[in-house]
């Protein structure tokens, strides 16, 4: 038996989020209307809605000795997440992200990583990472974490399952580039921009189809309003969103992968997982910030 439901491994960023009147161009104003700071980073976004749903989870990432590491942390202890795999600097500085949020929820990020992008592969402990089920990664600015990501694909167990976000960051660098990863997946998770970007092809159903071929089992496709599309192959499905006033969409997506992975440890259907990734996912943008609105268990739309 597995200590883990799903371990997380990504950025870990200490976001500031403001909200203002429109996200001004090079030479333009704007105004703000409110701030907020708060605990985020993609992976960590997906592991804290998991420890809400009631999933036993972990994390690895890499903060420093300031403020801001300290904060991870105790956001982490205050959700139930464990930290065992948290690497911590004795030099640099934790990652933050400011981002601007506009009235419609569209947002613009600046992110600097800090430490998040010194992690080795010689610093992963191994015990940790292989007692899980799942093993939910996303995207590193630098390239030195993302070099360790790629390597530990080639040490996994076959019992741990890869669950993979790209993000814009990793779809940018191309299929080459990701390749390594891809081929380990058992679920990728992207957006339909980042799909276009990582298959060369705007057809969702098409570029979900190339992503199976080159070896992954499931392929959930975030569309935004539009909800998702989610296929094992086999099972191809458009699944409608929940329609919710929107206050901020960062983390939308993070919170999808959570709602998704949710099914898949409790074995629902393709298409229960795409509906509980679509409604996690629109109870996150009804508040401010990644994590507000992450739903608990028992708020679950399970019928």
């Amino acid at each position: 038996m597995t200590r883990f439901a799903v371990i997380g491994f990504g950025a870990l960023n200490v976001d500031t989020l403001l909200k203002v009147d429109k996200i001004a161009g090079a030479e333009a104003e704007s105004f703000i209307h409110d701030y907020t700071e708060a605990c985020g980073g993609s992976a960590a976004n997906t592991i804290v809605g998991l420890a809400r749903l009631g999933c036993k989870v972990g994390f690895i990432g890499k903060v420093a000795g300031d403020p801001e590491g300290s904060l991870q942390i105790e956001c982490f202890k205050t959700e139930g997440v464990n930290t065992d795999g948290i690497i911590h600097s004795s030099k640099g500085k934790s990652g933050v992200c400011l981002g601007f949020v506009d009235k419609k929820g569209a947002r613009a990020l600046y992110i600097n990583p800090g430490v998040n992008d010194s992690i080795e592969f010689r610093e992963l402990q191994a015990n940790y990472i292989t007692d899980t089920q799942f093993l939910h990664m996303s995207s590193f600015v630098g390239e030195k974490s993302f070099r360790a990501q790629k390597k530990l694909m080639s040490f996994l167990p076959d019992g741990v399952k890869v669950s993979f976000d790209p993000g814009s960051l990793y779809a940018q660098k191309g299929l080459a580039a990701i390749e390594p990863i891809i081929q380990n997946s058992y679920i990728m998770m992207p957006n339909s921009v980042e799909l276009e970007l990582i298959t060369g092809e705007s057809d969702v159903p098409q570029g979900a189809a190339l992503l199976l071929q080159m070896g992954v089992k499931i392929v959930a496709v975030k569309l935004g309003a539009n909800g998702c599309y989610v296929t094992d192959g086999t099972e191809k499905r458009a699944i409608a969103p929940f329609k919710v006033p929107v206050a901020d969409t960062t983390g939308a997506g993070d919170a999808f992968n959570a709602g998704f992975l949710y099914g898949l440890l409790h074995n629902k259907t393709l298409f229960e997982c795409g509906k509980l990734g679509n409604f996690v996912a629109s109870r996150s943008v009804m508040k401010m910030g990644a994590r507000d609105g992450l739903p608990y268990e028992q708020n679950l739309l399970l019928s």
